[in-house]
């Protein structure tokens, strides 16, 4: 790994152009990124110094990032706040707390892991978040959004217990405050009075452009300018004046009851905060000179930063959605390789095509998201039917439970979130959908191993999280056509909450044109017979077990397969059927083993007297597991078809 990493590091030097050597005063030319280990290196630069590393920064992540993918815009635009940041404060005594965490790779690079950066992502490599296991400098880790005032509120609790002194700052950006835990937060600390500095890093998205009042209130300051024009005209007129000394101080008040009158600050204020701004986020003399008097001040304060995401890369500050989270591409031109049109579609385009050509025929369908609205494909349902596409924000509690009041007016809502990000509306899941049985359709993207971004992003809980609850109907696609089916099956009823898990992989099959299909609720369907041993698969891991079985077929041992498409109900019927054929069952899933598919067989036949059959569960073990590859993951938790196929064997009793 060491050779791979030093070739990497080779690759992602920062460079300089010709043009640029030529500009730069001689003291400038020598690199200083290199030289750059942790924040404390920061400390003895001049300001020149400063601005030039910052173009060092930008470029490295530029760099990493086209060749092994990740949040490029987000990290572009606060490269001038780190280094402020760091420059000010004195990581990690002082506790900086990211939100989100994918804003902070200029963070990573000088908090002594710079080297490592090219493996950003990779596995066993440097994490594409904040991670506390990670370095110290990491004082809180956050993969989703709006929790860095509640987290570093409750530091600063801790601190004032404990009588520490050290001061608790928080980058609250790219759509973290369109999340309700924010207010809440802000809530509590203005009512805390602690020390405690909150910089709203405002760059006007997350990873679609936000939405909502709260956004359009947080920006108009940069809409307005009568604001600007009259602060500039008081200020003028007012220098004039012959009033001595105390001019200044009456310019300030002046201009603050302006700003007061007419900018954000007043929602802060009204919580208890001291609001300052809005600032420029890319003006580094400006950065420090404020974050060095707000650093002497006391009680809960709020900076409000204004940022541009991808700030210094022009093809990301044209198109922030789409190199919000990239995959590699070049970086001289910012187009990705060319794609193999051929090739099938991903699961969540068949699901976003799908809901489309159903809203075509049914007026009744509405779509919502909890700005996912790139990532779950609902793009192309919003561009056909504009006005039945929700974008809530950050916001999945409130997403589910606006779901819910749709459904009670006999609207079909299908709410279409990430899996692991849709636990945050889990009180909604159960009090506002599950016990009014309301008929809300749940289409769970990125469902089981994502990937490079790594534990908080698994969607491997929903099986046991939403099977807890009663009413609902729970399902898993083997590929794009029964996607298709179970969508149309989802919305063909109207007695009970449904919900349909699919992964961020190639949909294994697609059949263009071909029209869905209602399928039994509960039905499982039988694609292999085999002698002794019978695979139960769920969801994307039928085509792993195929593999598998295609395998051992090549061996002379022929295994049983059964898609099972329903994770509840189950098919009874045929569980009853496949107990008496087969001596050994397996279930096979991409979800934690506790409280999954495995555990629902188990408890069905447990109900009929078969606790002692030979059932055997794989599964992602009981464990967070790391980022890397799909699959590389599925490899190391045992569900790659090579790993299903030796575990099979040693059922069988076969000599490894």
């Amino acid at each position: 790994m060491e050779d791979a990493l030093r070739g990497r590091l080779d690759l992602v030097r920062p460079r300089r152009t010709q043009e640029q050597a030529e500009t730069q005063s001689p003291t400038l030319r020598e690199p200083l990124l290199p030289q750059i280990n942790s924040p404390a290196d920061l400390k003895p630069l001049s300001f020149d110094q400063l601005r030039q590393l910052a173009g060092e920064i930008r470029e490295y992540v530029i760099e990493v990032v086209s060749q092994v993918g990740g949040h490029l815009g987000p990290s572009l635009g606060v490269v001038e706040l780190t280094l402020a940041l760091h420059r000010v404060f004195d990581s990690p005594r002082d506790k900086i707390v990211w939100d989100v965490g994918h804003q902070a790779y200029p963070h990573k690079i000088i908090t002594g892991r710079r080297d490592r950066f090219p493996t950003l992502r990779q596995y066993q490599g440097v994490s594409g978040f904040v991670s506390p296991a990670e370095s110290s400098h990491d004082a809180f880790g956050v993969a989703h959004a709006s929790t860095s005032i509640a987290a570093a509120l409750g530091m600063a609790a801790a601190r004032d217990l404990k009588g520490d002194k050290f001061h608790v700052v928080t980058v609250t950006g790219d759509g973290a405050m369109t999340g309700g835990l924010a207010y809440e937060a802000l809530n509590n600390a203005g009512h805390a009075k602690r020390d405690l500095l909150v910089i709203l890093n405002d760059n006007e998205m997350s990873i679609s452009p936000n939405v909502g009042a709260i956004s359009q209130y947080l920006t108009s300051i940069t809409a307005n300018p009568f604001y600007n024009r009259i602060k500039e005209e008081v200020k003028s007129i007012l220098e004039r004046v012959p009033l001595g000394e105390p001019v200044g101080e009456l310019v300030r008040r002046v201009e603050q009851n302006l700003k007061n009158l007419l900018v954000p600050g007043a929602l802060f204020q009204a919580l208890g905060f001291s609001y300052y701004g809005p600032i420029d986020g890319h003006d580094l003399e400006g950065l420090m000179a404020v974050l060095g008097r707000l650093k002497q001040a006391h009680g809960p304060i709020l900076l409000h930063v204004l940022t541009k995401k991808g700030k210094g890369y022009a093809p990301a500050e044209g198109n922030a959605c789409y190199f919000h989270g990239v995959s590699p591409f070049d970086a001289a031109t910012g187009k990705s390789p060319g794609t193999d049109k051929k090739g099938l579609p991903s699961f969540n385009e068949v699901f976003a095509d799908a809901l489309s050509d159903i809203a075509d025929r049914d007026p009744q369908v509405v779509a919502i998201t909890a700005a996912m609205a790139d990532g779950t494909g609902l793009v192309r349902f919003q561009a056909r039917h504009p006005s039945r596409f929700f974008d809530v924000g950050i916001a999945e509690a409130h997403g589910v439970c606006y779901a819910a009041g749709l459904a009670t007016q006999g609207i079909k809502p299908v709410a279409a979130i990430y899996s692991t990000f849709l636990q945050r509306a889990y009180d909604q899941i159960i009090h506002d959908v599950g016990v009014q049985n309301l008929p809300v359709v749940f289409c769970l993207d990125r469902a089981g191993l994502v990937g490079a971004d790594g534990p908080t992003h698994h969607g491997v809980f929903d099986m046991t999280y939403l099977r807890a609850v009663p009413n609902f109907i729970l399902s898993a696609p083997q590929d794009g056509d029964e996607l298709k089916d179970l969508l149309v099956t989802a919305l063909s009823q109207r007695d009970h909450p449904f919900a349909i898990r699919y992964p961020k992989t190639p949909c294994g099959r697609y059949t263009p044109g071909r029209e869905g299909r209602i399928l039994p609720i509960g039905s499982w369907s039988v694609l292999r017979e085999g002698e002794q041993l019978c695979l139960l698969a769920v969801g994307a891991m039928v085509e792993n077990c195929e593999k598998a079985a295609a395998i051992l077929e090549g061996e002379g041992r022929h295994v049983g397969l059964v898609n099972c498409r329903f994770i509840k109900p189950l098919d009874r019927g045929l569980l009853a059927e496949l107990r008496k054929r087969y001596s050994i069952l397996v279930t096979v899933e991409e979800n934690v083993i506790n409280g999954g598919f495995g555990s629902a067989v188990s408890e069905a036949l447990a109900a009929t007297a078969e606790a002692g059959f030979p059932l055997h569960h794989f599964a992602v073990p009981d464990r967070f597991v790391t980022h890397g590859s799909r699959n590389e993951l599925l490899d190391e938790v045992g569900l790659s078809p090579a790993r299903i196929s030796q575990r099979v064997r040693a059922l069988l009793g076969v000599p490894a």
